[in-house]
């Protein structure tokens, strides 16, 4: 099993079609542009972004690839365009990420989860231009009991809230497509990956704290915290983006060895809690404060929640390049560019171009 290093992965990606569902999100924003960056062809399927100042729109991302506004709910559509693009490689980020939205519309969760997932899998099916295929899910596709150990990639699934259990469905979907139809395809390398809480530039999202410690920042405000000592796996948002490149890569370069199910998330000892994150990052800001709320929050919330990612250390040679205080500067470097009005275009390429010095 040879493993790629990372500038021959970066490589890889020149002159070939990839195909990104949830392109105009926020990590699927920093995954479209990093991947033109590469000289990728890239189409993006998604919904039009869902606020003011987002990344996708602040990079001008419309301009500079095959931009499709489509919902993967839309089976017939999403086929037409795949199908009509013929992608090497297909990146699935569409999703509903938040758990708060879960709770206020659990249907609208499932479907975009669970049978948006089936849609996407059914076409990448049908589609024999397709040999790489990276599924994202998420951290919380495993059954939480709050340990202090990391999950690993064959612990049991589940989910106490319904974007959690939207996302153990989803990887049991993709499970049941690989076995049923994948395996069958030689020369198609399918994976799902899971990642910890990403943090960085351009994220908008009710109910994050990076974002909602900007928006009271930018209106001279404190942020209130509802859980100030749960912890979280924080990573910059380039670090899984790095572990799904090289995935993809490796599934097209050895599509059986590279199947399956990975991890990617920060080292155990870079956990911090939601108030760490929230004054370090108000402290470089430079504006703003944190307090408490006075009431607990009326849901349920994990409060322990971490990943082994031995499997992708030893197998991918993955490993995450920033600790937690470099993502935390990069991060509020991004938001002070643009509280400051400056070119975030410009501080996103210089952040990439910091991540992966193999670009240089």
């Amino acid at each position: 099993m040879g493993v790629m290093n990372m500038k021959d992965v970066l490589t890889s990606f020149s002159g070939k079609r990839v195909f990104v569902t949830g392109h105009t999100g926020f990590k699927g924003s920093w995954m479209t542009f990093l991947l033109k960056e590469l000289g990728a062809e890239v189409m993006g399927y998604a919904l039009p972004p869902n606020q003011e100042n987002n990344h996708f729109e602040l990079l001008e991302l419309d301009k500079k690839i095959h931009h499709v506004v489509g919902d993967i709910s839309d089976l017939s559509s999403l086929n037409n365009v795949l199908e009509s693009f013929q992608p090497e490689y297909v990146f699935h980020l569409a999703a509903q990420a938040l758990v708060k939205k879960s709770y206020n519309d659990p249907v609208e969760t499932f479907q975009s989860n669970i049978m948006g997932s089936v849609n996407l899998l059914d076409v990448v099916r049908r589609c024999d231009s397709v040999r790489s295929l990276v599924y994202i899910t998420s951290d919380k596709c495993y059954e939480n009991l709050e340990w202090i150990w990391g999950y690993r990639e064959n612990d049991r699934l589940g989910g106490h809230d319904p974007y959690s259990a939207s996302k153990g469905a989803a990887e049991l979907v993709f499970s049941a497509y690989a076995r049923s139809f994948f395996a069958a395809r030689s020369e198609l390398g399918a994976a799902t990956a899971r990642a910890g809480n990403v943090i960085g530039g351009g994220d908008w999202s009710e109910d994050r704290i990076v974002p909602d410690c900007i928006r009271a920042a930018e209106a001279g405000e404190s942020i209130v915290l509802r859980s100030p000592e749960a912890t979280r796996p924080w990573q910059h948002v380039l670090e899984p983006i790095s572990g799904y490149l090289l995935l993809a890569a490796q599934l097209r370069k050895q599509s059986q060895d590279f199947s399956g199910s990975w991890n990617f998330g920060p080292a155990t000892d870079e956990v911090r809690t939601v108030s760490d994150v929230a004054r370090t990052i108000t402290q470089y800001l430079g504006r703003g404060g944190v307090e408490v709320a006075g009431s607990p929050n009326l849901h349920h919330e994990a409060n322990l929640l971490q990943l082994n990612c031995d499997k992708a250390r030893q197998l991918l040679g993955w490993h995450p390049r920033w600790g937690v205080e470099k993502t935390l500067m990069a991060t509020a470097e991004w938001y002070k560019f643009w509280l400051d009005g400056m070119n975030v275009e410009d501080v996103t390429r210089r952040q990439i171009h910091d991540y992966f010095p193999e670009l240089t």
